[in-house]
C-alpha cells in the first residue's frame, strides 16, 4: 500500500472520530453553570427544606394537641371517678353511723330514728322548692360539664343533680376584687377612705368600716409593689433588693388571715379600735403616733412580772394589776397568725412615710 493510500485511509478515520471527539470536548463544559441557575437551585432547596420544616411543625403541633385532649379526657374520668367514690364512702359511712346509733338507741331503750331522706336516694318526681326554676336533664349535664364538674353521681337523680348545680353557682358567684389579696369586701374610693375616729355601733357604719381597711391595705400594697417594680435591674437582682421584695410579699401573705377576719366582720374590739388609730394616724401622716398606737396594740400596757413575784403565802397588792383589764393585754402574743399580721401592719406603715412622707419631720420614724 502506497503512502497516498495510508493518508486517505487515516484522514477518513480521523473524520469519523471527529463528532464523539467533539462530544467528549463538550462534556467538561456541563460542570460551569449560570449564576442565575446557582440562585435557583438554591431557592428550591430552600423552599423544600422550609416546605419540610412547615410540615413537621404541623405534626408536632397535632401531635401535642392530641396529647393535650387525651390527658384532659384521662383527668375528666379521673375527676369523676374520684367524685364517685367520695360520694360512695360519705354513703356508706353515714349508713354504719345509722346502723350504731339504731343499735344504740335499741339498746337503751330509745325510740328509733325517723326514716332519713337522703339527697342521693330521692325520688325522681321529688317536688323542687318554691321559686327553683327546672333545667332539663341534658342541660344540665351540659352546665355541669363546662363547670368541669361530675354530670352524674352514683345514685344521683335529677332534683339532687339540680340542687348540686345551684350550690355551685352560688359559690362561683362571689367576685372576688382584683390586688395584691383577693377579697369579697367592695372597694371603697380613695376619697371616700378616710376612717372615722370612733368605731360605728350600727352594722351599716361597722360594714363600710372594714371596707374601709381593707381598701386602705390593698392601696398599701399595691403602691408597695408598684415602687419595688420601678427599680432598676441592677438593684432587683442585688441582695438588698431580693430581701426588700421578700419582705413585700411575706407581709402580703401575713396579711391574709385578716383579710378573711375584715370579711366575716370577726376582727375583734380589742384589735380592731388600734388598727383603726394606726390607720387614721398613717392618713394623717402622723407615723411616730401610728407606731406609738402600734406599740400598745403588739406590747400593751399590761404590768409584766420581774424577778421573784410569791414569796410566801400572801398576794402583793401590785399583784392585781397583772389581771386588771384585756385592754391592756398584748395581742401580739396571742397566736401565730395574729402576730404575723400585725407585723405586716408595722411594715405597711414604714413604707407607707416613705410613700407619702409628712409635712412634719418630727413624724418621721427612727
Amino acid at each position: 500500500m502506497d503512502f497516498a493510500s495510508l493518508m486517505s485511509a487515516q484522514i477518513a478515520k480521523s473524520k469519523s472520530q471527529s463528532p464523539a471527539a467533539n462530544a467528549s470536548t463538550n462534556t467538561p463544559q456541563s460542570k460551569y453553570l449560570k449564576r442565575s441557575e446557582v440562585e435557583a437551585q438554591r431557592q428550591a432547596a430552600y423552599a423544600a427544606e422550609q416546605e419540610a420544616l412547615e410540615r413537621a411543625r404541623i405534626a408536632k403541633i397535632k401531635k401535642k394537641r392530641k396529647l393535650e385532649d387525651e390527658e384532659a379526657e384521662r383527668d375528666r374520668v379521673r375527676e369523676e371517678k374520684r367524685a364517685r367514690l367520695a360520694e360512695e364512702s360519705r354513703r356508706l359511712r353515714e349508713e354504719e353511723e345509722e346502723a350504731e346509733e339504731r343499735k344504740r338507741r335499741k339498746r337503751l331503750g330509745l325510740p328509733d330514728l325517723p326514716p332519713k331522706n337522703r339527697e342521693g336516694s330521692e325520688a325522681e318526681g321529688t317536688p323542687l322548692a318554691e321559686g327553683e326554676e327546672d333545667i332539663g336533664d341534658e342541660e344540665l349535664v351540659q352546665k355541669l360539664r363546662e363547670m368541669r364538674e361530675p354530670a352524674k353521681l352514683f345514685g344521683e337523680s335529677h332534683p339532687a343533680r339540680l340542687r348540686r348545680y345551684r350550690r355551685l353557682v352560688a359559690k362561683k358567684s362571689v367576685v372576688m376584687s382584683k390586688g395584691p389579696i383577693p377579697t369579697t369586701l367592695e372597694p371603697v374610693p380613695e376619697k371616700d377612705m378616710k376612717v372615722p375616729d370612733t368605731i360605728p355601733k350600727d352594722k351599716e357604719g361597722l360594714d363600710f368600716l372594714y371596707r374601709q381597711l381593707g381598701a386602705y391595705f390593698t392601696m398599701v400594697l399595691e403602691e408597695w409593689q408598684i415602687a419595688l417594680a420601678r427599680r432598676e435591674d441592677s438593684v432587683k437582682m442585688s441582695s438588698t433588693g431580693k430581701a426588700a421584695y421578700n419582705a413585700m410579699v411575706l407581709a402580703r401573705d401575713n396579711m391574709v388571715p385578716m383579710f378573711r377576719k375584715l370579711e366575716k366582720r370577726d376582727l375583734g374590739e380589742g384589735i380592731l379600735e388600734p388598727v383603726v388609730e394606726i390607720v387614721r394616724c398613717c392618713q394623717e401622716r402622723r407615723y411616730v403616733d401610728a407606731n406609738d398606737a402600734y406599740l400598745r396594740l403588739s406590747i400593751g400596757k399590761a404590768a409584766w412580772p420581774i424577778g421573784v413575784t410569791m414569796v410566801g403565802i400572801h398576794e402583793r397588792s401590785a399583784r392585781e394589776k397583772l389581771h386588771e383589764s384585756d385592754k391592756n393585754a398584748a395581742h401580739i402574743m396571742s397566736d401565730e397568725t395574729t402576730r404575723k399580721f400585725l407585723q405586716s401592719i408595722k411594715r405597711c406603715l414604714s413604707f407607707a412615710q416613705t410613700r407619702w412622707p409628712p409635712d412634719d419631720q418630727l413624724q418621721l420614724m427612727g
